[in-house]
Formats: C-alpha cells, sequence, structure tokens
C-alpha cells in the first residue's frame, strides 16, 4: 500500500466547485421548489406522506422532479428507519431483483419502498415516456423524494439500451440512505451506474442525509459494518455555505457525515430554505483553498486533500477523523490499483491467442491438428502454449466472475465486443482442456470436467439477442481456417472413442450393454454430420493424424460391412477433401 502514497490524491474540492458553477444544481433545485409549489413551513406535519413529481422539458434535458407531499422532514423519518430486505418482498414486487447477485440478497428504506410500490403503475407509464424520449434526463428530489428518484434512476438504469440512450443523472437533495451493504455492492459493482448518482447534503444544516447512519469509534479500522446497516453509494456533495467538498468513497462519506455537528440536530426546522440559501452563496463565491491555507506543512497530497475536506465543510478538532480518513482513501487507492480491469490486458491477450493461431498452424502442418498435437505434448512449444492457455483461462475466468457480479438486465451480458472475443477464447482452448482433461483417463467431460466460465460464455453467446450468425456460403469460403463452433466436439470424440473400446471388449452376452454403446455411437454419426452440414467444424478433424480420424478406424472395424449412413458415405468417399475446400454440396 505504500506505493500508493505516491500518488497525488485530489481532495474533490476542484470538482466540486465545477459543479457548482456549472449551474446543475440552481437548475434542479428550482425544479424541485416549482414542484413543491408555494410550500408553507408552518403546516403540520402529522399528515401522511405521499410521491408527486413533475416532468419539465428544456432545449435538449428533461428535468423529472420527485417530492413528498407534504414535505418530508426529520420528524417524518425517525419511525421509519426500519429496512426491508429483498427477499421480503421479492413476489409480491419484484422490481428490484435485478440487483440481486448470485442469490445474494440486499435491503431498502422501507418508507422509500413502499411510497414506489403504491405509485408503481403511475412510474411504469413514466417510465415508458423517459424511454421514448432521446433528451438527456436529469431525475432530481429533496429528502424522501430524492429517495424515490433514485429507486427510479435504478429502474431506469436496468431498461436501458445505452447503445441508444444517455444515462440519466441522478440528483438528490438531503436524502436520507437508501438502502444496505447489499445495495451499495449490486450499484458499486457497476462503475457506470454508480456514476449517475449525485447527492447533496448541507451538512451543517441538514440532519438527514445523517440519520440512518449508525455511530462507530473512529479508532476502529474494522469496515465489515452489520448487514443490516446503511450504506451511501454513488458521489456526494457536501456542503456549506463556506464551502464544499466530493466524495465516491462510501467508508470516507460516512465519515464525514457523522463528524459533521448539525446545528439543527434537536430542531424540526425545514431545509428546503437552506438549501435555496447554500446554492445561492456557493455559486457566489467558490471557494478555492490552496495548500498554503493550511496551518502547518504538509508534506503529501493525501493528508493536504483529507485536511481541505474538513475544513471545506466546517468540521473542528478533526485530527483524528483526518487520520481516520486518509487510511479509508490509502485502502481506496490501493483496491482500485488491484482492481481486474479487462481491457488493460487485452493487447496481452491478442498475443496470447495469435501465439496458439501459430501453433494451430504449425500442427496442421504436420498433419495431426493442434488438438491432438497438444495432447500428445511431443513439442518443445508445447511448454509456452501451456502458459498461453493458463494465462487466457485466467484472464477470462476473472472476465465472466465479474460480469456475474454485476446486477443487470436479464439475457444482457457481456458486451458484444466481448462476448465475440470470449467466444473466439473458447473455441481455441477449451479443446486443450479438454486434450488434459482425458490424457489423465478422465470421462464424461462435459458433465464431469467443463469449467463454469465456459459454461456461461456459451450461454450468453446464445442469449446474445444483438450476435450475427455466419451465412453458409460465408462459411464455405472459410473452412480451411475457422474454429469449429461446439469447443466440446472432441469430448464428443473421446466418449465416442472410450465406446469403441468398451464394445471392442464386451462379452458377446452382454447383449443389452452392446446395444446400448451401439446406439450412443449411431447417435455421435449423427452428430457429428450435423455439424458438418452446418460448416460448424474445422476441417482439421479429417487429418490423418487426428482423434477423429483415429475414431473412425476403430469403429469401421466394428461396423457391419453393410452398414450404410451419411457420415459412412462422406467419409468412405473422401468428401472431407471437398469440404475442407468448400466446394462440397450437401443435401
Amino acid at each position: 500500500m505504500a506505493s500508493q502514497m505516491n500518488q497525488l490524491f485530489c481532495s474533490g474540492l476542484e470538482v466540486a466547485n465545477f459543479v457548482v458553477s456549472s449551474g446543475l444544481l440552481k437548475l434542479s433545485w428550482a425544479k424541485i421548489l416549482d414542484c413543491y409549489g408555494g410550500f408553507n413551513p408552518d403546516e403540520l406535519q402529522n399528515l401522511g406522506l405521499s410521491i408527486k413529481w413533475k416532468a419539465h422539458q428544456q432545449a435538449n434535458i428533461n428535468i423529472l422532479v420527485f417530492t413528498t407531499s407534504p414535505i418530508c422532514t426529520k420528524s417524518h423519518l425517525q419511525d421509519s428507519k426500519q429496512l426491508v430486505s429483498s427477499t421480503a418482498f421479492k413476489e409480491s414486487f419484484p422490481v428490484f431483483e435485478f440487483l440481486c447477485n448470485n442469490g445474494n440478497s440486499f435491503s431498502i428504506h422501507k418508507a422509500a419502498i413502499a411510497l414506489f410500490a403504491d405509485h408503481f403503475h403511475e412510474l411504469l407509464q413514466l417510465k415508458a415516456e423517459c424511454g421514448r424520449n432521446s433528451n438527456s434526463l436529469i431525475v432530481t428530489g429533496h429528502s424522501l423524494g430524492g429517495s424515490v428518484a433514485s429507486l427510479f434512476t435504478l429502474w431506469l438504469l436496468e431498461s436501458l439500451d445505452i447503445s441508444l440512450a444517455k444515462r440519466p443523472l441522478c440528483l438528490m437533495f438531503g436524502s436520507p440512505l437508501v438502502g444496505d451493504k447489499g445495495f451499495q455492492q449490486a450499484i458499486s459493482q457497476r462503475p457506470a451506474w454508480n456514476s449517475c448518482f449525485l447527492h447533496v447534503a448541507a451538512t451543517s444544516k441538514d440532519s438527514i442525509p445523517r440519520l440512518f447512519i449508525a455511530p462507530h469509534d473512529l479508532n476502529s479500522m474494522d469496515l465489515d459494518s452489520k448487514s443490516d446497516d446503511y450504506k451511501p453509494f454513488g458521489t456526494f456533495l457536501l456542503c456549506c455555505e463556506d464551502g464544499c467538498t466530493w466524495s465516491e468513497n462510501p467508508e470516507a462519506v460516512s465519515e464525514l457525515l457523522m463528524a459533521v455537528e448539525t446545528e439543527d440536530a434537536g430542531n424540526e426546522e425545514w431545509t428546503v430554505n437552506v438549501y435555496s440559501r447554500i446554492i445561492e452563496q456557493l455559486e457566489s463565491m467558490i471557494v478555492r483553498k490552496g495548500i498554503s491555507q493550511v496551518n502547518e506543512p504538509i508534506l503529501n497530497s493525501l493528508r493536504a486533500g483529507t485536511t481541505l475536506q474538513t475544513e471545506a465543510i466546517r468540521i473542528r478538532n478533526e485530527q483524528l477523523l483526518i487520520k481516520k480518513l486518509e487510511e479509508l482513501e490509502e485502502i481506496c487507492m490501493f483496491n482500485k490499483g488491484k482492481a481486474f480491469d479487462p481491457a488493460k490486458k487485452l493487447n496481452v491477450i491478442k498475443i496470447k491467442m495469435a501465439e496458439l493461431e501459430w501453433y494451430k498452424k504449425v500442427a496442421k502442418a504436420n498433419e495431426t491438428g493442434y488438438y491432438d498435437c497438444y495432447k500428445k505434448q511431443l513439442s518443445r512449444w508445447d511448454r509456452d502454449v501451456i502458459k498461453h492457455k493458463k494465462f487466457l483461462t485466467n484472464y477470462w475466468k476473472e472476465v465472466v466472475a465479474q460480469n456475474e457480479r454485476k446486477p443487470q438486465k436479464q439475457l444482457v451480458y457481456l458486451r458484444s465486443r466481448w462476448l465475440y472475443a470470449g467466444t473466439t477464447y473458447r473455441r481455441m482452448v477449451e479443446p486443450l482442456d479438454i486434450a488434459d482433461y482425458y490424457r489423465d483417463d478422465g470421462s464424461n467431460y462435459v458433465t464431469n470436467g467443463r469449467s463454469h466460465h465456459y459454461i456461461k460464455l456459451e450461454q450468453w453467446l446464445e442469449e446474445d439477442e444483438k450476435q450475427s450468425r455466419f451465412q453458409i456460403d460465408t462459411k464455405k469460403q472459410n473452412m480451411d481456417v475457422i474454429l469449429t463452433d461446439d469447443s466440446c466436439f472432441w469430448a464428443h470424440v473421446e466418449e465416442a472413442r472410450l465406446w469403441c473400446k468398451s464394445l471392442k471388449t464386451a462379452d458377446v452376452g452382454m447383449i443389452s450393454e452392446r446395444v446400448c454403446l451401439r446406439q450412443k455411437l449411431m447417435e455421435f454419426e449423427v452428430y457429428v454430420m450435423e455439424q458438418i452440414k452446418k460448416y460448424a467444424v474445422s476441417s482439421e478433424i479429417f487429418l490423418k493424424g487426428s482423434s477423429f480420424m483415429q475414431w473412425w478406424k476403430e469403429y469401421e472395424m466394428l461396423i457391419e460391412p453393410h452398414h450404410n449412413s451419411p457420415l459412412t458415405d462422406f467419409i468412405r468417399n473422401c468428401k472431407f477433401q471437398q469440404y475442407a475446400s468448400g466446394c462440397l454440396v450437401l443435401n
């Protein structure tokens, strides 16, 4: 982790000032006030809450505002801290099941999910209207209305085709935390979604954003809080009249919110006027603090940044907090450094695949085929191939695992670029795994030996709505270079060879066993011929040194002289020579 200390740390002040000066806060807040429409601070707050929303259309931006009626304050929320598990509303209200990852559950603030469910049918229509509009969309809200805005934005993101539409921005003012650690992780594991959420919290005037945070000891570095604790997600803009700061680190956000002394903590004063005043003041005086303003010399950017963060939102006696924030940011930077990034290794992957392509060509020139060449392990290049295979497999296992952890729309998995690269990898490398498996006297690879990541890559290809299928004429022109579509083809060949061996040694009296083995072999014949008719197998399978041709020799000795089938006709009449050149015409 020490190496991370050499990196420059950004305190977030620059980003915060940029957001304020952009006018985005002022524009969104003005629409919230319009949606409230002449609120009365003296109105009694003992009425039940309901959600109201209003859509605004600007030149190229649509703004959708969510508020509560009456305005939600701390007194409304004090008795509704309860989190509701996704398993509890899975049957009755499964709208957010897409956030579940591999069966993991999450929990949402009871009041927020209840309001969302109460207005579900109207929100469903609103969602459809948003989907039909191509303008940029800002979804905003205040207090509990911001919580509902965040749930609505997640619902939009789940069904959004980002190739056709821009992602919405959800901007929440003074909202309570929405969910637990499972909810936070479901969103943060998809960075493109996490970046769509911006929380604005008036730290010294509004206690609602910190209302559900469980107090803890600053001296402790135990980050594994209870699963039923509320957790921040997205980005936070923490502000007061004198300045603002920005943080994407959820643990640091929790510390900062807890450290602030909220002036109205014991009152139920409304915060609507507070945000109007703060936004106006921040726009008129964007505070740009420098290192020179810190009382004592600071030798690294991490200490300087955390110090400026605490000063920007008027946190006093902050030395212990600064130390804790430094530790949290170090952990965050360290984890980012370890994070698996598929794009960074893409060029290396291409080189490894090119090496296997070269190996495949050399093996073909030797009339063996790369499957059998690798299985026999006779070449001095096999050791390099083993290394390439291991590297590629580790890479794609992590890609698949990372993708499975992301919440996403059903049937939408890897982007096409990654899915097709993964398909090429699977068709090139899985046969090598099969060779290893049967070299060690394995049996029934498909059921007992196949890796999970191959299964998922194949499943996702089948479910990809955008995959492009080669036409038969195109494939016929490339039979000499294609990879076999079914990456388990060689496993079926190995099983067929085992059946031949069993049939040859089976006792004559074991009629039922012999009949069963013959039936399996005839089914294998049909399977192979189907692949040939679809031009889905590489011509390499017909090389004289291949395991497939070895199977044929073993099988031909077991079948009756009068046995005739499409496959026996194909091989005995050497039609595979025409197949390799793409000149074969099949009925």
